[in-house]
């Protein structure tokens, strides 16, 4: 796999997709692949049955290498869930060259120590994110790499999760065939992806809604400050209509998606479907405003869950930047009244700027791009003349910022 190349995997409870990236000789990144299968042998996010998530990793990754014509070997995966742990730490390093201008190597010796922490057995770092970097006692530097000094700092967040979950991870992978490049904690990526700086420096919530399960992501004073998982997600919608409707939960699913709707109250009573039972196979019929009343009973719980965990979070329920959502069950009609109704604050859905992608259940594998290319990660074509790399670089130019709008033909 050609190194211009940059591969995503989001595996999630009810889907699993795979992104293909590749960064052009003028300096666009493109997503040129996109490779989606149904999630087998996960719940809640955790992986429950090898072979069968394996299967749906392979089924995922080669839907993405027909559409592009290459053959993937590395991917970086996204990771989510209670198992996953934030920790801040404080790294400080002597610059080491004698012109004592900052360079990479002084940022890798830098963010290794914050590593020194103490861990229990069973858990791992998997990755440390910089908040801000200190350099002889001025701090809130975002890079300070070609800057002089002499003391260097870093406060950053060290991602670590359980052992087992990680092994399993690689296992799965490996069986599929793919070697992990790297492993990105999710929510930071779709914070840096789908907030504003304005809506993390005055206090927002985001809430991405999985499959199986909705992660919170708090933020304040341009930082995240917690998350947490509340293990409930879209396909307890469809369990529901399922139940209620007593029909098959593949057509439950395919009900929600073209009838659904959030909220009763708007909901259309003279749009009318019907549905065949489980046990007699006959033909009965429901209004819009039946399935409403299911899909809003289940949202409002979920909302009032998610105000309840802030509460344990120690976060105001009523942040000042209001709530972000994203995920596939902001798809349903007028959930964003239902969102406004429950939580009583200002509420949007979540979309990376500038990139023309209206899915937010896409949002997971475009926001680990968004995240890589942020960190430099993604290479670019040697025949870019260095003085333009070194200008996008100095102007902080994202090279995500000009993805081509026709993604969204993929959706």
């Amino acid at each position: 796999m050609n190194d211009q190349f940059i591969v995503t995997l989001d595996i999630g409870t009810t889907q699993i997709k795979a992104f293909i990236a590749e960064m052009h000789a003028d300096g666009n990144l493109q997503i040129v692949g996109v490779g989606t299968a149904k999630s087998l042998g996960m719940k809640k996010g955790a992986i429950v049955d090898l072979d069968q998530a394996v299967f749906s990793v392979r089924q995922a990754i080669q839907q993405a290498e027909r559409m592009v014509g290459i053959e993937i070997s590395k991917v970086y995966v996204g990771i989510s869930g209670n198992h996953v742990a934030v920790q801040h730490s404080h790294g400080l390093v002597a610059v080491s060259s004698e012109s004592r201008v900052i360079e990479n190597q002084d940022l890798d010796r830098v963010l290794q120590a914050c590593r020194v922490i103490n861990l229990p057995q069973e858990r791992t770092i998997f990755d440390v994110v910089p908040t801000q970097y200190i350099v002889d006692g001025v701090s809130e530097i975002r890079d300070p790499r070609g800057m002089f000094g002499v003391r260097l700092e870093v406060e950053a967040m060290v991602l670590t999760a359980t052992k087992t979950v990680i092994q399993n991870m690689e296992r799965c992978l490996e069986k599929a065939q793919l070697e992990i490049a790297g492993v990105i904690y999710l929510p930071h990526a779709l914070g840096e992806a789908c907030l504003t700086l304005d809506e993390k420096q005055i206090g927002v919530v985001l809430l991405d809604f999985g499959g199986g399960t909705i992660t919170i992501s708090a933020y304040h004073q341009g930082n995240l400050t917690g998350t947490a998982v509340i293990p409930m997600g879209g396909e307890y919608l469809t369990s529901d209509i399922a139940i209620v409707l007593r029909t098959h939960s593949d057509v439950a699913e395919e009900i929600k998606c073209k009838y659904g709707c959030a909220l009763a109250d708007l909901a259309n009573k003279n749009e009318s479907f019907s549905v065949q039972t489980l046990n007699d196979q006959k033909e009965v019929v429901y209004q819009q405003d039946n399935l409403a009343e299911i899909i809003e009973s289940r949202l409002s719980e979920m909302f009032y869950l998610v105000r309840q965990q802030l509460q344990y979070m120690g976060v105001s329920d009523r942040p000042s930047g209001g709530f972000v959502l994203t995920g596939g069950v902001m798809s349903t009609r007028n959930i964003l009244a239902t969102a406004q109704k429950y939580l009583g604050q200002p509420v949007r859905v979540a979309q990376p700027e500038n990139i023309g992608v209206n899915e937010p259940s896409y949002m997971g594998g475009v926001s680990m791009v968004h995240y890589l290319d942020q960190r430099g990660m993604i290479q670019v074509p040697e025949t870019i003349p260095n003085d333009v790399a070194r200008s996008k670089k100095q102007h902080g130019e994202s090279a995500f910022s000009k993805m081509k709008n026709w993604f969204s033909d993929f959706i």
